[in-house]
């Protein structure tokens, strides 16, 4: 299975090397490589796997949360668009330490970032779930874990998880 949800939309057109690097201009941060390696297959969409495993409760369920939509870029609502990453940390008074990467069903309540504030601008950046009280919570070392630990939702429901 890959990562994107067949059929999914809310995608812009197709990556291309311009495309990448203007974005990185003007986001003045470097996207991991898994990040643009997905960005490649689809520029953003509804993931398969949407639940992540958490080690502390959040607002969302007491073991676990949800995205919605990965952000591609290159469009308005897109990371580096008007309505992308920097708009949605000053309208919804995120922490100004990364990225916004993930819509959540919660529709802005809480949301999921690359957190660059220990890597800096070229590094290799965490990512965390900032929780609608704005608490962050370390969810995985870099976008390669986090995408490695999400799984089926209807895996969480079967086994009792956030019930």
């Amino acid at each position: 299975m890959g990562f994107f949800l067949k059929g999914s939309t809310g995608t812009s057109p197709k990556v291309t090397e311009e495309m990448l690097a203007r974005a990185q201009t003007t986001l003045r941060l470097r996207l991991p490589l898994a990040y643009v390696t997905l960005l490649r297959e689809r520029n953003g969409g509804v993931p398969a796997r949407r639940c992540f495993r958490t080690t502390a409760p959040t607002s969302w369920a007491p073991d676990h949360i949800e995205i919605s939509r990965l952000l591609g870029i290159g469009f308005e609502e897109g990371l580096d668009g008007a309505l992308g990453s920097a708009y949605l940390v000053r309208e919804w008074d995120y922490p100004d330490i990364g990225l916004v990467i993930c819509d959540t069903p919660s529709g802005g309540h809480d949301t999921v970032m690359l957190d660059y504030s220990e890597c800096g601008p070229e590094g290799e950046p965490r990512v965390v779930y900032v929780d609608e009280d704005r608490s962050v919570l370390l969810l995985a070392r870099d976008f390669s874990a986090f995408v490695a630990g999400l799984v089926d939702c209807r895996v969480l429901a079967a086994s009792g998880a956030g019930a």
